[in-house]
């Protein structure tokens, strides 16, 4: 059971964090770059549970394998590296939280509101 619940926060954490990282995007109207920048886009946690995805300021995750939703909810962000992220589990149902640092463009390093640490790194070729 405690492995099983492990497994849920994980996937709730690798959610949130994707979730928590996202950034609104201006529509510029220009060219855009091949390469994302910022937060927005799609993220997995390095376990590959789950993908998790953050548009205009709102995340979702997914369970790699099934396709089932895992985590909804929405991040702020509190500087320009710092993302706090704020997220329902739909497995566990319960609220959590989370901080995020971007550490590079392409990996962002999280730590829930309990200590617990995760990484996400932007996902390439995920559907």
């Amino acid at each position: 059971m405690k492995t099983s619940k492990i497994l849920t926060l994980a996937t709730v954490v690798s959610a949130l964090a994707v979730a928590g990282c996202q950034t609104g995007m201006s529509d510029g109207g220009g060219p855009r770059a091949a390469r994302q920048t910022g937060v927005e886009g799609q993220w997995m946690g390095t376990d590959g549970v789950a993908v998790s995805t953050l548009q205009g300021g709102r995340f979702s995750s997914r369970a790699v394998e099934t396709g089932e939703t895992l985590t909804e909810g929405s991040y702020s962000h509190r500087d320009a590296r710092t993302i706090e992220l704020s997220f329902y589990s739909l497995k566990s149902q319960q609220q959590t939280a989370a901080t995020c640092l971007l550490a590079t463009s392409d990996q962002m390093n999280c730590t829930l509101a309990n200590g617990t640490n995760f990484v996400l790194n932007r996902a390439a070729g995920v559907s």
